[in-house]
């Protein structure tokens, strides 16, 4: 992947803009998590309401850091485990938290991306992501960039093009504080 997309990409999401990229078994729409219009915008696209919460991917636990308590003892020791990797986990938000992101709850969904492409975006970005399968709500998740861009036509600003990874479904899962599992993949 050219690195001059990558900087298109973060240019575009610095600017509040909506992009779609490969994740571990589907294309992702993102945005900054703390751009609201952003937010909106994205919402708007998937014909989604804002109480169902999102989900963020970053590069890294420090990306999460600021936004969500990490679990301790054995639980602790499963998240990090399964990280980088397709398991996204219910953590305890932290407070300030906006209300688009958790959904009105005080939690907030979250994974470490095992996925390359994503995992550089979160990192060239500087940030963590929204990463909410590219799909109008009630359909199934897309595939190919193809597909999105004529599904999402210009309500995405733009389509990072890359493999997905090898899942055959999307990410797993697990509540933070009990372990269970929320969601299978």
């Amino acid at each position: 992947m050219p690195r001059i997309h990558l900087q298109e990409a973060t240019r575009i999401l610095h600017r509040g803009g909506l992009v779609a990229y490969p994740t571990e078994a589907v294309y992702g729409l993102g945005c900054l998590p703390r751009e609201r219009r952003a937010v909106e915008r994205l919402l708007d696209a998937k014909r989604r309401s804002w109480r169902k919460g999102l989900s963020l991917i970053a590069a890294s636990l420090e990306q999460l850091e600021p936004l969500v308590e990490f679990p301790t003892g054995l639980l602790a020791e499963e998240l990090l485990l399964s990280w980088p990797g397709p398991v996204t986990w219910v953590l305890n938000a932290k407070p300030g938290i906006p209300f688009w992101l958790t959904g009105g709850r005080d939690t907030l969904a979250v994974r470490v991306t095992g996925h390359a492409l994503s995992r550089r975006l979160c990192e060239t970005a500087a940030s963590p992501l929204i990463s909410t399968s590219a799909n109008r709500s009630g359909r199934p998740p897309l595939r190919r960039a193809l597909h999105v861009r004529r599904e999402f036509g210009t309500s995405v600003d733009y389509v990072l093009k890359g493999k997905l990874g090898g899942e055959a479904k999307p990410t797993m899962i697990r509540d933070g504080r009990t372990g269970t599992v929320l969601r299978a993949s």
